[in-house]
């Protein structure tokens, strides 16, 4: 088994299908949007291929050491960048073909409309499963 995180980018990304605002649906097509993710998770958690997930905020701030007894630096709230990271899902699968079916299938998420959004996911393989192993 390897591990792949699915990130899911508020912007940043190629443009989606639908690619209306999350900001712009409606009540009810957010809630069917989130019961898609939530039916996604359970099926994976039925298969043992669920670790973890989450949404993040759009607000944050970059935060750096700045030498001993110096509290950290902070510069924010965002990065200098296009790139805002939405969520988040950690899966656990048999084959980076099986990473890719499902980051696909999350794609489908739906959106506006009721109509799948067909968004970008960035699919990245944990370091630890994807290191070379060294020998003396």
């Amino acid at each position: 088994m390897a591990k792949y995180l699915l990130l899911k980018h508020y912007r940043g990304a190629p443009e989606a299908v639908n690619d209306v605002p999350i900001e712009q649906w409606t009540p009810e097509e957010f809630e069917a949007h989130m019961q898609y993710m939530r039916d996604f998770m359970k099926r994976l958690e039925g298969s043992g291929e669920f670790v973890d997930a989450d949404a993040l905020a759009p607000k944050g701030e970059w935060v750096r050491y700045d030498g001993p007894g110096r509290p950290p630096v902070t510069d924010g709230p965002f990065a200098e960048t296009k790139d805002l990271i939405a969520g988040w899902m950690i899966i656990d699968v048999d084959s980076h073909e099986r990473a890719v079916e499902l980051a696909g299938e999350l794609s489908a998420a739906p959106g506006a409309g009721g109509r799948p959004i067909h968004e970008w996911l960035e699919l990245r393989p944990f370091l630890a499963d994807e290191a070379p192993a060294v020998t003396e």
